[in-house]
């Protein structure tokens, strides 16, 4: 067993016996893994307040051991990398953060290294945080179009007046309605196009949207990874933050 410092981002905590909890975390050095902690559920001046570290979503400066045999890691030493003002507070915030959350815990399948998402998640998630309502209103948009390209099926950003309509199995903007169902097609697809185009989160301010079209688009892009990943499912997150959108 190796010690390894690294960043991680907290995706699930399940409580483990009497003390301890078992956490899931997309690291950035090995990707998603799980860790036991112990200790963290006590009373004792010791353990309080330590399982706070753990809500989903929690940006950790991490010293863990790492086996490359064992499915399950132990932690040495964990502290806040990033310590929000908003998130954990804020019912749109931490609801949007439970989205994204649920998101990757949903497309990360193997413990690999991807650093290059682990980077643009938590860009994301700090974000979120410093974000004001407009743009968090738009947050899980954008988090859900962009995430998908570090998965290889990015919807190409191809809209033209000729090209109205966004075929969602294919992942294009084509010019004749699809025969299957899956599609999107204007205004939807033309939103989506502008949101492709925002890179930047502070661009969503310029994207003015109401409650029946974020629902309608949540809708479409959950839609488009169920047709891209195996066993996705339903998005557990997505009735409440509609909700809370409203």
């Amino acid at each position: 067993m190796t010690l390894h410092n690294t960043k991680g981002i907290v995706l699930r905590t399940v409580k483990y016996g009497e003390t301890s909890v078992i956490v899931t975390i997309f690291t950035e050095l090995f990707g998603i893994q799980s860790y036991i902690v112990n200790g963290v559920r006590t009373s004792s001046k010791k353990g309080s307040g330590k399982a706070n570290l753990f809500q989903p979503g929690a940006i950790l400066d991490l010293t863990a051991y790492h086996n490359e045999l064992h499915h399950l890691q132990r932690l040495r030493e964990f502290k806040w990398g990033y310590l929000y003002q908003h998130i954990f507070f804020d019912v749109v915030k931490n609801s949007v953060a439970l989205f994204m959350v649920e998101l990757l815990s949903k497309t990360l399948k193997q413990p690999e290294a991807n650093p290059e998402l682990f980077y643009f998640a938590e860009d994301a998630f700090i974000h979120l945080d410093k974000a004001d309502v407009q743009i968090a209103g738009n947050f899980p948009l954008y988090f859900a179009l962009h995430l998908a390209s570090f998965y290889g099926f990015r919807f190409s950003d191809k809209y033209t007046d000729q090209t109205t309509y966004l075929d969602l199995q294919e992942g294009e903007f084509v010019h004749e309605h699809p025969v299957h169902p899956h599609f999107l097609s204007y205004p939807y697809s033309y939103i989506t196009s502008q949101l492709l185009k925002a890179m930047q989160p502070h661009e969503l301010s310029q994207i003015k949207l109401n409650q029946e079209t974020r629902r309608i688009l949540l809708q479409a892009y959950q839609t488009y990874y169920v047709l891209h990943f195996a066993d996705f499912g339903i998005m557990k997150t997505l009735p409440v933050l509609q909700e809370v959108l409203g």
